[in-house]
């Protein structure tokens, strides 16, 4: 049999390793199969300028139609995968068709978390993860409605910008005491707080939602302390889940994800995962995380395809991030969970630009930095290559960002 590399998901990763197959020599045959009825696409606009109208579905393509002609990639799109058979090498399809593999990736990243909330069935109450859930929110935004956004992460945050954007009113709930609580500082959190607020929308924490309400369409949002809010559109963005199930049943190693090595194996040596579904070990931080990024699913990839081509290269990316709304752009680089100190340059209660460095038992690990380039590139290049950071020269924003690090 000719050599085959199938690559079960058309996301970022799946875009990535295909292309990275061909730059890294692989002349055998490529295969994406997806569930969904488009090529790989890029899926923060979809909360931001794809939301508002400002991007067009071909302009979300992170490949465009030809490339995969030109390189020799089939797409096999609105195609499912209900298992894989590692003993024969084959994986079979949802119509029973089967398709043999010398290589397998999987690249299936990750679902929305949806949470059964009375009348989440009603029209007008959507997901942000896909395609299609934007698609069908065109219908229910315009000037002057209502929107109410369940869920105060970036997501949330995102696309209440994008709602007000266009003219819409916005209530932000969010369970938990502020918003990105499990993400970022105090400082961070009331930052964001305050721009919201100053933009218009209406944030409520320590909510929790009773009901949406309506008959057909929804009405409005009950709160769990007998407050309604009205609400043309209601969007629910509470975190996403691994799509982790076909690789589960097929035995492969599951921990958070699907297990991989540095070299995005597997315990199948013919099968690699990259993405959002992947549990991997990250040398910079001494710890196993399942990251959720296109980062993430970009870097793993390629480094998944070198593998596949028998060339072995340990994966130790620095995991970074980055959030648009308004006028702000967020740039994280590094992990801030677990820190137990915060150091802030500029002024984050009265402007919109600032940086917070986080500190996890005097070792820097990582930076929020809003509106501040030059905070972000210098703190990535200092967490990637451990210089030494002194902290009153951090705080200080009349001192040149770089003459805070040091080489050791």
């Amino acid at each position: 049999m000719s050599e085959h590399c199938i690559i079960i998901g058309a996301s970022h990763a799946a875009a990535q390793l295909a292309s990275s197959l061909r730059q890294e020599g692989w002349e055998g045959k490529i295969s994406i199969v997806g569930d969904e009825p488009y090529m790989p696409y890029h899926r923060p606009p979809l909360s931001k300028a794809f939301f508002v109208g400002e991007k067009s579905e071909d302009e979300l393509l992170i490949r465009a139609a030809n490339f995969y002609e030109k390189n020799n990639i089939d797409l096999l799109l609105g195609c499912r995968v209900s298992r894989i058979d590692r003993d024969a090498k084959k994986v079979i399809l949802q119509d029973d068709a089967e398709i043999a593999y010398t290589k397998l990736a999987i690249t299936t990243g990750a679902r929305v978390r949806k949470i059964p909330f009375t009348g989440s069935e009603l029209a007008g109450v959507f997901y942000m993860r896909d395609l299609n859930d934007v698609k069908q929110t065109h219908k229910f935004t315009g000037t002057g409605k209502s929107a109410v956004i369940i869920g105060g992460g970036y997501i949330g945050l995102e696309t209440a910008a994008s709602l007000r954007k266009i003219g819409m009113s916005v209530t932000v709930i969010e369970a938990m005491s502020r918003v990105l609580q499990r993400v970022t500082a105090p400082e961070v959190s009331a930052f964001y707080t305050r721009v919201h607020t100053e933009e218009g929308v209406d944030i409520r924490t320590e909510a929790g939602v009773d009901a949406i309400t309506g008959e057909q369409h929804v009405e409005g949002v009950r709160l769990s302390d007998g407050t309604t809010i009205p609400a043309d559109l209601v969007i629910i963005g509470v975190g996403v889940i691994p799509n982790i199930e076909i690789a589960e049943a097929a035995g492969l190693t599951i921990d958070n994800g699907i297990a991989v090595d540095e070299f995005a194996r597997t315990n199948d040596h013919n099968i690699v995962a990259a993405g959002d579904c992947t549990n991997h070990f990250n040398p910079i931080y001494q710890r196993k995380l399942r990251l959720e990024s296109v980062q993430n699913a970009t870097d793993q990839a390629k480094i998944a395809a070198k593998t596949v081509c028998g060339k072995l290269e340990a994966y130790n990316a620095l995991p970074w991030f980055w959030s648009d709304q308004y006028d702000l752009k967020l740039q994280i680089a590094g992990l801030s969970q677990g820190f137990d100190e915060v150091i802030i340059r500029g002024d984050s209660e009265n402007s919109r630009s600032f940086a917070a460095f986080y500190f996890c038992e005097g070792r820097f690990i990582a930076v929020d930095a809003v509106n501040r380039p030059k905070e972000f590139m210098t703190s990535k290049r200092a967490l990637t290559t451990g210089q030494i950071v002194d902290p009153k020269k951090l705080a200080d924003d009349t001192t040149d960002i770089k003459d805070a690090f040091t080489n050791q």
